[in-house]
């Protein structure tokens, strides 16, 4: 057994957690992954692929430390995926089907202040994952320590790319974490240093997964490439334009920047996501914050001659490595 092969997911079931399992048993990893209801992954058609009997399918509340701490025993990796754009939770659901009607409602009515059992950005996007890494720091190291003394807690974030379409504690809470993932890591004084690495994909599509990604992420791949090719001292006039407008907070950019952002940044794949965390939690040298350009060159992507994307808008379950 090589020395960086448990892994824990958390979400594992998810969209972008169940592309985590799958990337790494292909990397010859031990995968857990942990979630509410501890189901196997399923495709929105209800199918099952093969490679779900290779995971352990485990129960947990990520709030909850002593409902899942114990899993955490002799992992060598964590990758806390749990996250929500909207507290609306039916807007999920809308996604997966393609339901555009259910998902525009669920955009413009925001969260009912009556409906106390709706999830927030404080419980999921902030919460869970500050006690998930309290308890990996907490969790019993593997016998492999001594060979593999830097194990990783990889945080799926989000670039700022998003406003004003959702509310702004949406990145606020994602920040927020972030901040709190990096001071408890490092307060960490086990013989073991656990690297932080917080992963910041843009639009994460897949055409058949979530086909409501596909027509979105065309566009915002055309807008990036057509981006990266002004010219240098244009694109820079722009960036300080835009870092002078009026903050939406103290803590919070211009909602305008965050408009600009998702016209700069292309969309990642679901399955480029994965491969780029399952990098995260292997590669010693990766830490700290990874916007979609650094995602994608530790994958192995290059960019094109004019610094856009050499590759297209694909179906590709993986990208292919490259020297």
């Amino acid at each position: 057994m090589t020395a960086m092969s448990r892994l824990v997911v958390v979400g594992g079931n998810g969209f972008i957690g169940s592309a985590i399992c799958r990337r790494a048993l292909a990397q010859g990893m031990q995968v857990t992954s942990v979630s509410s209801s501890g189901r196997p992954y399923q495709t929105p058609k209800g199918h099952t692929p093969a490679w779900v009997s290779r995971v352990r399918w485990e129960t947990g509340d990520a709030l909850k430390p002593e409902t899942f701490a114990h899993h955490l025993d002799g992992a060598q990796s964590v990758v806390h995926t749990l996250g929500i754009l909207l507290e609306d939770a039916k807007y999920k659901h809308a996604v997966r089907t393609g339901d555009v009607p259910a998902l525009l409602g669920a955009l413009l009515a925001g969260r009912n202040p009556l409906d106390t059992d709706s999830p927030t950005y404080e419980a999921v996007n902030r919460d869970s994952a500050l006690r998930v890494c309290e308890a990996f720091l907490a969790s019993a190291p593997s016998a492999e320590s001594d060979s593999a003394p830097r194990r990783a807690f990889v945080f799926i974030s989000a670039a700022d790319v998003f406003r004003p379409w959702v509310p702004a504690r949406y990145i606020e809470t994602k920040r927020t974490a972030e901040a709190g993932l990096a001071t408890l890591l490092a307060a960490n004084t086990s013989p073991a240093r656990i690297r932080g690495v917080y992963l910041r994909p843009g639009l994460v599509y897949h055409a058949h997964l979530r086909p409501l990604t596909t027509p979105a992420a065309a566009l915002f791949d055309a807008s990036a490439s057509l981006a990266a090719r002004l010219p240098g001292p244009i694109r820079d006039s722009l960036r300080r334009a835009i870092a002078h407008l009026p903050r939406a907070s103290e803590a919070t950019p211009s909602p305008i920047e965050s408009v600009a952002n998702m016209l700069t940044t292309p969309p990642m794949h679901v399955d480029h996501v994965g491969a780029a965390a399952v990098k995260a939690c292997l590669d010693a040298e990766m830490e700290g914050v990874l916007g979609v350009r650094q995602m994608r060159e530790a994958i192995g992507w290059r960019d094109g001659p004019n610094g856009g994307d050499s590759e297209q808008i694909s179906s590709s379950p993986f990208v292919q490595e490259r020297v």
